[in-house]
């Protein structure tokens, strides 16, 4: 069993988007910019938001952090976005989701413009990633094709299932699965909530994706000996014994899963550190672009 190890990988693609950075400061040319926005004060997202910014710091990116207050208004919100797509200094920005209940999460999307949504959740970039088009894809399908590519797991002719059918994890990995080339290639199945006999279609599984939310779904019996198992769950469950008072859990039951598994993500480490390393890649991207 390999431990298909994202904390390692996404440090080895932090440190080459330095490297490209140095590149550029060489020439004297303007470095990427990422801007996040943030509305209320969400604890995870405010943790989420912050480690982007470390990130940006540590490959030598620009960063701005734009903090409203959880009553903006949806005209306020819109009005940050506008001056966003308008400053030539950015070259891409994210909007922290989730956002506070007054404000239409689909609307704020469609705000963006889609050649600085380096998050790759505006519908024109969705629609280019299903065409197999050049474009921003999400942060976290684009993490997951890079750890396969980088591990040389093979997903040629295999069969993928994937649990969840979000438009952030399911839906884009099912399709960027199933495209033709490398990581893709598979004969792709997604499930969700109404499935029927999930275990029977994730037992002759050679690829498991998931990506629920539910601690410990997916147990040893619905896995086959020799599948490889990503985890994208992530779950914050109480544990007195632990200082913070509770402990990361992914999808899967990694003690017993792991067992049979060829290669896995552990949670934390695994899906979560990819995240944030190919929003930078985006970005650099985002700036290439706009430099051409």
């Amino acid at each position: 069993m390999t431990i298909l190890d994202g904390k390692k990988v996404s440090n080895d693609i932090k440190n080459e988007i330095a490297a490209e950075v140095q590149k550029i400061k060489d020439k004297g040319e303007k470095v990427p910019h990422l801007a996040a926005i943030i509305v209320g004060n969400d604890g995870a997202s405010l943790t989420y938001v912050g480690s982007k910014v470390k990130a940006c710091e540590r490959v030598g990116f620009e960063s701005t952090l734009v903090q409203m207050s959880n009553t903006t208004s949806e005209i306020e919100l819109l009005e940050k976005i506008k001056e966003l797509n308008e400053n030539p200094e950015i070259d891409g920005f994210i909007v922290q989701l989730p956002l506070p209940p007054q404000i239409n999460e689909q609307k704020i999307l469609l705000a963006v413009n889609p050649d600085k949504d380096v998050d790759g959740f505006h519908p024109t970039n969705f629609g280019k990633m299903a065409l197999d088009m050049s474009t921003f894809i999400p942060a976290t399908p684009f993490g997951i094709l890079e750890l396969l590519d980088r591990y040389g797991v093979e997903t040629k002719g295999k069969h993928t299932v994937v649990i969840g059918r979000s438009h952030i994890v399911g839906r884009p990995m099912s399709i960027l699965m199933g495209r033709k080339g490398f990581p893709g290639n598979s004969t792709v199945t997604l499930t969700h909530s109404h499935t029927k006999n999930i275990t029977q279609i994730t037992s002759q599984a050679d690829i498991i994706i998931s990506a629920l939310g539910v601690p410990n779904f997916l147990k040893a019996e619905m896995v086959k000996d020799d599948a490889v198992i990503v985890d994208v769950g992530i779950t914050r469950v109480i544990d007195e014994t632990r200082p913070r008072g509770y402990r990361i859990v992914g999808d899967v039951d990694f003690a017993n899963v792991s067992q049979k598994a060829s290669y896995i993500t552990p949670v934390p480490g695994g899906v979560g550190p990819m995240t944030i390393a190919m929003l930078l890649k985006n970005t650099l991207l985002a700036r290439e672009r706009h430099n051409i």
